[in-house]
């Protein structure tokens, strides 16, 4: 048995396909631990933080759009991805690591009928707005996990294809084809004029009209 073994990523807020364990961030990509030992010895110190939490688990699942900060050197990144389709680690300033955004996957009742959203990290929000329907986008405070402020899925904003073969670009809704009971199609220019479409759950929306409200990876898409 030898060669080399992916670390299979803790089941956590983000699929085993769409996430990046934390032993992969710190060992490969940011390049401050060079074994195994040294990611679980940074890791055990508690300086890692996922979306506000301390993270100890080495294979933490950080996806999309998630926060992590590292603040013994001072270090905000946010998980996006770049043109490619590849995770990349876009540092943000302080004030931008506070809130992540959320892309809201359903919107149910609970018990005694009180409403919540299910967002794509697997997170409940109690009492969102009335007005909030799956696949908008809220704008999340990490720390008190509540909604600051949200933006609907509707032509004339700006999105980020998060999965398919268009992963990473990003542009601004044109256009959706309905089909109800199959996959339906959402047409998007980017800033170069292009056009292209892509299926709707691989779009996540990024900000109201043309502003988008994270900064993006260089290239912006």
């Amino acid at each position: 048995l030898r060669g080399r073994w992916a670390p299979k990523p803790s089941a956590g807020p983000h699929k085993l396909r769409e996430c990046m364990p934390l032993i992969v961030m710190l060992r490969e990509r940011l390049k401050y631990a060079l074994t195994y030992r040294e990611v679980k010895m940074i890791v055990m110190q508690r300086l890692i933080k996922v979306d506000g939490k301390v993270r100890s688990d080495m294979f933490f699942p950080a996806g999309f759009m998630d926060v992590v900060q590292i603040e013994k050197t001072k270090e905000n990144f946010r998980l996006l991805y770049n043109t490619k389709g590849r995770f990349t680690l876009h540092k943000i300033v302080k004030e931008e690591a506070s809130y992540k955004l959320c892309r809201v996957k359903k919107v149910m009742r609970g018990p005694k009928g009180i409403p919540y959203a299910i967002t794509h990290d697997g997170r409940t929000l109690r009492y969102p707005d009335p007005d909030v329907k799956p696949n908008d986008t809220v704008r999340l405070d990490t720390e008190s996990g509540k909604i600051l402020d949200y933006v609907k899925f509707e032509p004339g904003n700006v999105v980020m294809i998060s999965g398919g073969n268009n992963i990473g670009r990003v542009g601004v809704i044109t256009h959706r084809e309905k089909h109800p009971g199959s996959f339906e199609i959402v047409h998007i220019k980017d800033a170069v004029g292009h056009s292209f479409n892509t299926r709707l759950e691989n779009v996540f929306v990024i900000g109201k009209g043309n502003k988008p409200w994270i900064s993006l990876p260089k290239g912006n898409g």
